[in-house]
């Protein structure tokens, strides 16, 4: 079985991203389409993500996730939270019986750098503009490309979006980036501002699979 990648948050949460290589027939053996998709590889990557969480969790009530107002799915009366997301040939999913979750993951491609002003607010783009260098030769990390930072942030700030699950967010003004990123061994700390209702700090946790060009960002509360 392709699973690509599993990391056990906690005893209640699980993080995995599973490399899509199997038919539609194997999903369809363990996951319902309910959704209506009409596109045969949209619908791997739908069915894929769902099995994950199947598979991370063995009791997963799989049959019973909703999809809200804001295209989030979810479910009622359960006690398991969960967020799912797919790039390509890949699907990830992070699920907790305990904390509220979100996770993305990305292609790194050179498009983020054509997107980055949609996103980034003015402080963001100062760090990439001007302190970047300075932060990579901080951490070792000379060699690393900016669009693959620049996916991270992004990245990070769709799974912020999950996160939240109420929609109607400005990536630049709700979500910022305040500075002082870590890097942990493989993980990079993220420290953000979350302020929409109320102001929150939050550290999201985010990697970059160079073997396959891939970034991923979750955060957990």
């Amino acid at each position: 079985m392709p699973l690509f990648y599993q990391h056990n948050i906690n005893r209640d949460t699980k993080l995995g991203i599973w490399r899509i290589d199997e038919p539609e027939s194997f999903f369809l053996e363990k996951v319902p389409l309910k959704q209506d998709v009409s596109h045969p590889f949209k619908r791997r990557q739908h069915l894929a993500g769902r099995y994950l969480l199947s598979y991370l969790f063995p009791d997963f009530p799989v049959e019973e996730i909703r999809i809200a107002d804001t295209r989030q799915p979810f479910l009622a009366g359960h006690p398991y939270h969960f967020s799912i997301s797919h790039c390509g040939s890949f699907a990830a999913a992070v699920v907790s019986a305990s904390n509220r979750v979100g996770v993305d993951i990305e292609l790194i491609t050179p498009r983020i750098n054509r997107v980055a002003e949609k996103f980034l607010n003015e402080g963001e783009m100062h760090f990439f503009n001007e302190d970047y260098v300075l932060f990579l030769e901080q951490w070792g990390m000379k060699g690393r490309m900016q669009q693959e930072f620049l996916t991270l942030i992004w990245s990070a700030k769709e799974a912020l979006f999950k996160w939240y699950g109420l929609g109607e967010l400005d990536f630049k003004r709700h979500m910022q980036l305040t500075g002082n990123i870590r890097v942990e061994g493989d993980w990079i700390k993220l420290p953000f501002v979350f302020e929409k209702e109320d102001i929150i700090l939050l550290d999201l946790d985010a990697r970059i699979f160079d073997d396959q060009a891939l970034a991923l960002a979750w955060v957990l509360t």
